[in-house]
């Protein structure tokens, strides 16, 4: 398997133990400056995973799937990674250290238009992304190298779109209460 695979991998893995270890420290051993300092090691995670794949690309290597994938990794942790953290913050307090309020549940306007938020943060994260994408297929110069980075930003626009498309369709079709 290609070692980019793995990096990435190694990556989400390695963002996730920051989060959860991070609110371990800050909430089950009570250390908030050590759970504060875990949390932050998630942007040098993104970092170095974008550096290893320049130095991979600069290297002469041919650009696969998996280095497009890391352009969108970043870009998604980026765009939703303050979000993320969110998300976990509050399950953690909720459902492991059992304090705080239960998370809500979000139906109707409010849940079309949380989802129309998230929507934008996905937007966010496309044109991050595309950015690093853009940047590898000209740094690269050579079409033939660079395939792989353009199929994956033809995929991710037609995956935005749909996004899109679902986003608006809570506003029309708003999701209900199951009774």
């Amino acid at each position: 398997m290609d070692v980019m695979v793995w990096l990435i991998a190694a990556c989400e893995i390695a963002f996730w133990a920051a989060i959860i270890s991070g609110l371990t420290a800050r909430y089950i051993c009570k250390r908030k400056k050590l759970g504060l300092w875990l949390l932050a090691l998630t942007p040098l995670i993104d970092f170095i995973l974008m550096v290893v794949t320049g130095v991979d690309l600069a290297s002469g290597a041919t650009a696969t799937q998996a280095h497009a994938l890391a352009a969108v990794y970043i870009g998604v942790s980026i765009a939703f990674g303050k979000s993320m953290i969110q998300w976990a913050d509050e399950r953690f307090l909720y459902y492991i250290v059992k304090q705080g309020s239960k998370p809500p549940r979000r139906y109707g306007v409010d849940y079309a238009k949380r989802y129309f938020s998230g929507w934008l943060r996905h937007a966010a994260a496309y044109l991050i992304g595309g950015v690093l994408l853009a940047g590898m297929i000209f740094f690269i110069a050579d079409p033939s190298r660079t395939e792989a980075l353009s199929g994956i930003t033809r995929i991710w626009s037609l995956v935005l779109g749909i996004d899109f498309l679902i986003a608006m369709s809570f506003f029309v079709w708003p999701k209900r209460i199951k009774v």
